[in-house]
């Protein structure tokens, strides 16, 4: 295992979700896997910017973000970067994790969020990473 620390974005327009989503998950969601780093984005452009960089290892995306919610950037950024890296999206309720499918997200957590569910879907989502082979979507 490498100890590089993983480089998570965390986009949303609301900052209490985005620290919601940084005190869930914590430093090291799990022993297995390197310590966690977070870049905390409010705009659909910063995002662009991070993800086109290629130094994100995985992007949690808010659906409910305004005005440009995180399904929308998740079906552009898989659409548009040659081996995206994973992306997880937060959904308005559980109901909606089939729009998560058609944006192209590997992993689709519902608000509230849950810290154990999104633990488990982030980690599902970085060991394959941390391996070199790519993610499966988690659905």
């Amino acid at each position: 295992m490498s100890d590089k620390p993983l480089k998570v974005l965390v986009y949303s327009d609301d900052v209490n979700t985005r620290q919601q989503v940084i005190l869930a998950l914590g430093r090291r969601p799990h022993p297995d896997l390197p310590e966690l780093t977070y870049v905390e984005v409010a705009t659909e452009p910063v995002v662009i910017q991070h993800m086109d960089g290629g130094a994100i290892d995985l992007a949690i995306l808010d659906g409910e973000a305004v005005p440009a919610g995180g399904m929308g950037i998740a079906k552009q950024l898989k659409d548009e970067i040659y081996q995206c890296p994973p992306i997880l999206v937060l959904t308005g309720r559980p109901q909606d994790a089939w729009l998560a499918t058609w944006s192209r997200a590997e992993a689709a957590v519902p608000h509230p969020i849950d810290p154990i569910r999104l633990a488990e879907a982030v980690v599902g989502l970085l060991r394959p990473r941390v391996a070199g082979v790519p993610a499966v979507p988690t659905d």
